[in-house]
Order: structure tokens, then C-alpha cells, then sequence
């Protein structure tokens, strides 16, 4: 059995809601709010949030930024990572990528699970980024998050356990499908 299994754990549901030290706010640029996950995760935290971002001048695409977690504290919740997501500017039917977009959504992992392993953090969630209004097809997302989670893990302590927080069941099937065969490539 390959151990980074036990270190990924796919689930559905309020990713505001996990017992886990952050969790990734697949945000805007403007890092101030808006629907989805990040309109969910600002009205969670608190209007501290929207007030601490307001000084961080935003975030690029590919990059993330992390906070504390304010009002979602008292569940042990210690921080937010802001993530911006790219926008899906490929052909769904052809299933290629524009200006990059894989290499940006990759991005978006690193970043986060970087400030994760800095701030040495034991858990973090993620949602299935920019797959929402941002248009990214899904399973291509759930191979990149994946991919490179995995990769992460196979190669850095911290975070020690990381959980992909799907909206629905059929997303949390796909990213397991994902998983399963990504392990049995490893040599699980």
C-alpha cells in the first residue's frame, strides 16, 4: 500500500466546516469576496477578513496569499490561503488548454502547499479550484490537483494530510477515480 494514500482524503460538503489548520479559498484577484467557495468562506470568517484583505492588494492568477481565519478559529481553523484560479480559456471539445491555463492551476497547488509547509501546517482542504464560474472543466482540474498533490507529498513533510472538499458526490468520484489511478502509476 503506498503511504500518501493515508495522507489524501477526498469528501463533499461546506469546506468551512472541516477540522483542518486552513483551508484554500479559491478566490478573486481582488482577494475582497465574491460567490462560491469565496463568498462562503468570507461570510464564515467575518468582516475582518474583507478588512485584512483590503490592505493586501490583491493577488495574481497562480499565486495564493494566506490570513488568519478569523471567526472560523474557534473550530480550528488557524488560516485562509487565497488562491486565484485561472479562467478557462480552452477548448472543452478538443480538451486543450489556452495561454497556459494547466501551468496556472498547478500553480495555484504549489503556491498554497508551500505556505503550508512555511507556516508548517498538519492539514489543509481544497476546493475544487476555478471549476466554478472560472469555467475550468473538471476532471482535467481534478488530474492537476491531483498530479500535484501527490507529487507534493512524495516529497515534503507538511502538509502532512490534505483533503480535496468537492460541492457534490460526482465531483468527489472523480477526484477518487483520479486518485486511484494516479496511485497505481506511483506504484501503489
Amino acid at each position: 500500500m503506498n503511504p500518501l494514500i493515508d495522507r489524501i482524503e477526498v469528501t463533499t460538503g461546506d469546506i468551512t466546516t472541516l477540522h483542518v489548520d486552513a483551508i484554500v479559498n479559491a478566490a478573486n484577484e481582488s482577494l475582497l469576496g465574491g460567490g462560491g467557495v469565496d463568498g462562503a468562506i468570507h461570510r464564515a470568517a467575518g468582516r475582518r477578513l474583507l478588512e485584512h484583505n483590503r490592505q493586501l492588494g490583491g493577488c495574481p492568477t497562480g499565486l495564493a496569499k494566506i490570513t488568519p481565519a478569523f471567526d472560523l478559529e474557534p473550530i480550528g481553523i488557524k488560516h485562509l490561503i487565497h488562491t486565484v484560479g485561472p479562467v478557462w480559456h480552452g477548448d472543452d471539445a478538443l480538451d486543450i488548454g489556452a495561454n497556459d491555463d494547466d501551468g496556472a492551476l498547478a500553480s495555484c497547488y504549489d503556491t498554497c502547499l508551500t505556505l503550508a509547509r512555511e507556516h508548517r501546517l498538519a492539514s489543509i482542504a481544497f476546493p475544487a479550484i476555478s471549476t466554478g464560474v472560472y469555467r475550468f472543466p473538471k476532471p482535467r482540474a481534478a488530474r492537476i490537483a491531483v498530479g500535484r498533490v501527490v507529487d507534493w507529498l512524495g516529497n515534503n513533510g507538511h502538509p502532512r494530510h490534505v483533503v480535496f472538499c468537492c460541492f457534490g458526490a460526482d465531483d468527489a468520484d472523480g477526484y477518487r477515480q483520479v486518485l486511484s489511478s494516479v496511485m497505481s502509476d506511483t506504484g501503489a
